[in-house]
């Protein structure tokens, strides 16, 4: 693996003595308590506050152009080039900025539970929480792997460091910029500690293809008796909650590879939306967080410190971080077989698609390529409402290839161990959003469940006039006026609008895909 020319300039800060590695989570807390980084709950979790950044920074992300590089890129809004030379001076500024701090904290990890294909990390972190933040979230080396690690990628993490656009080359005081030749991670000026996890997912989605090893953004379980179950989604459509299953095995909430052997976790915690949280609803989640869990923007009761976890002050966009060991029946290791069901999961805000629909497998090809959803409110920086988008492979934000890469081997994948998948709407229903509701969560489970049991196999369908989707007339535990989204308005007219306007936009949306077969295409909406 070759080095950038001033990584000499970074051991030698973390040759240190007031650089901590890889502390415990009672040594990490007791530094951040220390230092007024945040609090302690009631249950021993710590909550931190991340400031004006409560998710995502996308446009202040960057990937540096280089020669190895620069043909394999997808460049664009997403993978935004950046020059070797602004990457560089940032990079030296910030090693000054963190050489004059008392206290640094560095953390050794892996990226990827299947030991043929993971990762070896190093996480170099401004602020102790965010150390810990990284201990739960990413795979913890056995003490014999901890002391033969040498990692093959660093993040370097410097929230209270502000560039200086005109001079630095950035468009904000944020920066996330990564450099695949150097393997080297800059973050800078947010304290949104998500902005480490993605960045590694991004570059696992960069090394993984070339392995084979399709890159994933879904969850994962498996059942008792072996047969695995995939949920893509974007952020705040139900991945964690729904993988989180008490009669199944949790592999992963958020990120996976599929090699020719089967699926695996790429970390080792979950990071779980919890606006709403409740030990009724969402038990597993609920227990989960203890303590060295990670919260972010919180809400705690100064009397308390009981979590308040209905109050958004902060953001809607609020956070746990905690070890996939905090769910009790999860998969150790954290992998498994080839999948034998997709769930492709979307909140559909304009409240018109069906709940669940079994599709063929040009129509999981036309969904997958499409990856509609609706951006939820705080899960990006200037979302306040939700809004319709079309993801890519129900993850574009972190696909450093082209769309095609990731969707011809998910194609492949399906065709070779006839996968069954479903698109499933945990969005609205009854009306739009503002008028209608969110999709009833016990309805959801009752749909997955019958999904992944095999009870819909061969269950009786209608095709949706508008979006040619397989829609079942009954499911066990749903009524079957809920399974017909048109049914639930009480403004059919209404419905018939807001569903030819959705289907339009998918129409206009799978124009920029180009050498897609005719019958994937015409797998899409009808109108």
């Amino acid at each position: 693996m070759s080095t950038i020319h001033f990584e000499t300039e970074l051991e030698r800060i973390l040759r240190n003595d007031n650089v901590h590695t890889d502390l415990s989570t009672t040594c990490l807390i007791e530094k951040a308590l220390e230092r007024n980084e945040g609090r302690l709950t009631s249950t021993g979790a710590f909550c931190a506050t991340t400031g004006k950044y409560t998710g995502r920074s996308p446009k202040d992300r960057f990937v540096v152009e280089e020669r190895s590089t620069v043909d394999k890129v997808d460049w664009g809004t997403v993978n935004q080039p950046v020059s070797s030379d602004v990457f560089e001076r940032l990079y030296l500024k910030v090693l000054h900025y963190l050489s004059e701090k008392d206290e640094l904290f560095v953390r050794h990890g892996f990226a990827g539970a299947d030991k043929a294909h993971r990762l070896p990390i190093r996480i170099v972190n401004e602020y102790a929480w965010h150390n810990l933040f990284v201990q739960q979230l990413f795979i913890r080396p056995i003490a014999e792997e901890l002391a033969s690690l040498i990692p093959e990628f660093t993040i370097v993490s410097a929230p209270g460091f502000k560039a200086n656009p005109e001079v630095d080359g950035t468009k904000s005081e944020t920066f996330i910029m990564v450099s695949l030749e150097k393997r080297t991670i800059l973050i800078g000026g947010t304290e949104y500690a998500g902005e480490m996890k993605k960045s590694i997912f991004s570059v696992m989605n960069y090394l993984l293809p070339e392995r084979n090893v399709l890159s994933m953004h879904c969850s994962a379980n498996v059942g008792v008796e072996g047969d695995v179950a995939l949920f893509f989604g974007l952020s705040g459509t139900g991945k964690t909650t729904l993988s989180a299953d008490p009669h199944r095995s949790l592999i992963g909430d958020d990120e996976h590879g599929w090699s020719n052997t089967g699926v695996f976790n790429i970390e080792g915690g979950c990071y779980a939306k919890c606006i709403n949280l409740s030990e009724e609803k969402e038990p597993q989640i609920y227990n989960a967080i203890r303590f060295g869990s990670v919260l972010e923007n919180v809400v705690i009761d100064d009397n308390t410190r009981e979590p308040d976890y209905d109050d958004n002050l902060y953001t809607e966009n609020t956070r746990a971080a905690y070890p996939i060991e905090s769910i009790p029946n999860c998969a150790t290791p954290s992998i498994a077989g080839h999948p034998n069901t997709i769930i492709f999961l979307t909140a559909d805000a304009f409240g018109v698609l069906p709940p669940i629909s079994k599709l063929t497998k040009e129509q999981a090809m036309y969904h997958f390529l499409s990856g509609y959803t609706s951006k939820l409110a705080g899960t990006e920086r200037g979302i306040t409402e939700p809004e319709a988008t079309f993801s890519t492979c129900f993850g574009s934000p972190f696909l450093p290839l082209p769309a095609m890469t990731y969707a011809k081997m998910l194609g492949e994948k399906i065709n070779e161990h006839d996968v069954d998948v479903y698109l499933v709407n945990t969005g609205w229903s009854g009306g739009s959003y503002g008028i209608g509701k969110r999709m009833n969560l016990p309805y959801t489970r009752a749909m997955v469940q019958a999904a992944l049991e095999g009870e819909l196999k061969s269950a009786e369908t209608v095709k949706d006039p508008i979006f040619g989707l397989n829609v079942p007339l009954h499911c066990p535990g749903v009524p079957d006026e809920v399974l017909q989204p048109r049914e639930t308005w009480t403004d059919k007219e209404a419905y018939d609008k807001k569903a030819t306007e959705l289907a339009q936009q998918f129409k206009a949306n799978f124009k920029k895909f180009e050498d897609v077969p005719a019958e994937v295409i015409n797998a899409g909406p009808t109108v």
